[in-house]
């Protein structure tokens, strides 16, 4: 795909893309190198529980968090806790407030419930059976290490689940507590910015994933410069991942290059 070769030109030292595109992978540079995925950690933390809601280890509207929070209001940024820090700045359920603190404390349910270290959960539930060596350890929300195959293949699993039915899926996938407004770190605010169960969906203006996905895409960018986002209604991901912290380059590379493969898939 043409459009991969734009990381060529970005401003940073090293990077990977690849797009996911009619069930075949097509790659720029290094897909075997690790990257620090930051908050792309989001999503597999999110498919780690709800492998763990159907097994009955934990339940989405168990209370966690705050005093009226749920592990949903969690997994949806709507607890009320905020980016950093474990005292709630809003009621659950009435704002969307971007918080990894409340990841944390998803990380840590989930190894409370499941009685093990919640890395070895996640490779239990979800590395294993996907055969791909993501690294789980460190902080459930930012803390986790892949490579851009690692990534591609989660994107194949979110496009055509295996270790979730595609009921639970759906539900990932779906406007958890509609209408919320927030702010999307770094890109501003969004009324509503849509949240599903880990990941930003699409529905709100164009920001990251650019503005020609469909409004079915969902996804999550990192704050060390990586992103992926799916497009179920498309049949296409695309996943970059590099070595250089998000800033305005990102805001310029990721849409341009979103919107370029899209184009091209579409052909």
């Amino acid at each position: 795909m043409e459009a991969l070769r734009q990381i060529a030109d970005w401003p940073v030292p090293l990077a990977a893309a690849g797009v996911l595109v009619d069930g075949r992978v097509e790659t720029e540079g290094d897909t075997g190198r690790p990257f620090r995925l930051a908050s792309v950690s989001k999503p597999v933390t999110a498919l780690a529980l709800l492998v763990a809601a159907e097994e009955g280890v934990v339940d989405l509207d168990e209370p966690a968090g705050p005093p009226g929070s749920t592990v949903r209001h969690l997994l949806a940024h709507a607890s009320g806790l905020p980016f950093e820090g474990t005292a709630a700045i809003a009621a659950p359920g009435t704002r969307r407030v971007y918080s990894n603190e409340g990841f944390r404390l998803l990380g840590a349910r989930l190894e409370q419930r499941a009685e093990m270290p919640f890395a070895e959960y996640v490779r239990a539930a979800v590395v294993e059976p996907l055969g791909i060596g993501l690294d789980p350890t460190g902080d459930p929300g930012s803390g986790m290490h892949a490579s851009l195959a690692d990534v591609l293949a989660l994107a194949r699993e979110l496009l055509q689940p295996t270790v979730v039915a595609r009921e639970t899926l759906d539900e990932l996938t779906a406007v958890q507590f509609p209408g919320l407004a927030g702010v999307l770190p770094d890109w501003g605010r969004f009324e509503p910015l849509d949240w599903g169960l880990g990941v930003q969906l699409a529905t709100s203006p164009p920001t990251w994933m650019g503005s020609r996905v469909s409004r079915r895409a969902f996804g999550h960018f990192g704050g060390s410069g990586t992103f992926l986002w799916v497009d179920p209604e498309r049949g296409l991901a695309c996943a970059a991942l590099t070595d250089r912290e998000f800033g305005d380059w990102s805001k310029e590379a990721w849409p341009a290059l979103s919107d370029e493969v899209v184009e091209e898939a579409s052909r």
